[in-house]
């Protein structure tokens, strides 16, 4: 694939930046889920409307992973991996550094079972490097949670993220691995969220607790 967005998915990258700015005024899933100004939310990157010239310069990774619910980690990194005893090491001696590149965007990052209209806090996020040692370390904290809602019910899992990033340099003591590492961990509490109205009769005993202290303050 080509890194390269055409002009429509550079828009729609820059609306969905615009909005998950937004969210990030609001506390939870259930301050956001409601509002109809974010049902319709773009989370599908449109079509490029051109194919560009020159070969391709990416590669682009799409898909799901069937993960167990305890902490973890994947990485997408350079080498032949290795098996031993406490995980596994990548071989990347014999590979050159112009080889590669670890400048990412992310379109889509979620846990569960997708839903319409909600963006999550990766989704559009992109990153660009300059050196092929760069590091991008991403720690996600997961919260499972369960949805009620007057259209459907469903589980489903928010996350608040961590982001850091740093450049290998073993000489200047800075060790590791570049790549891009995303370390999740579950929380131990489930949130339930549930839509609800308020009854006719409960609004108008609110109403007029709210006038009668407007004239017992006023005097």
């Amino acid at each position: 694939v080509h890194f390269e967005l055409s002009p429509l998915q550079k828009g729609w990258q820059r609306m969905l930046q615009i909005i998950r700015s937004k969210l990030h005024e609001e506390h939870s899933l259930q301050d956001v889920l409601f509002k109809t100004a974010f049902n319709g939310a773009p989370t599908i990157m449109p079509p490029r409307e051109e194919i560009p010239q020159g070969l391709p310069d990416a590669c682009r990774i799409h898909g799901s992973l069937l993960v167990n619910k305890v902490a973890g980690n994947f990485h997408v990194t350079v080498g032949k991996a290795i098996p031993h005893p406490r995980g596994h090491a990548h071989l990347a001696a014999l590979i050159s550094h112009d080889a590669y590149n670890f400048s990412h965007r992310i379109d889509h990052f979620s846990f569960g079972e997708p839903i319409s209209g909600i963006i999550n806090p990766l989704d559009g996020s992109e990153k660009v490097s300059i050196s092929h040692s760069h590091m991008f370390q991403y720690f996600l904290t997961i919260v499972p949670t369960k949805l009620h809602t007057y259209k459907f019910t469903t589980d489903t899992h928010q996350y608040s993220v961590t982001e850091k990033e740093r450049v290998i340099d073993h000489a200047a003591g800075s060790h590791g691995v570049s790549g891009i590492f995303m370390k999740y961990d579950l929380s131990s509490l489930m949130v339930t969220v549930t839509e609800e109205s308020m009854p006719l009769g409960q609004f108008f005993v609110r109403l007029c607790g709210i006038v009668g202290g407007i004239f017992a303050t006023t005097g």
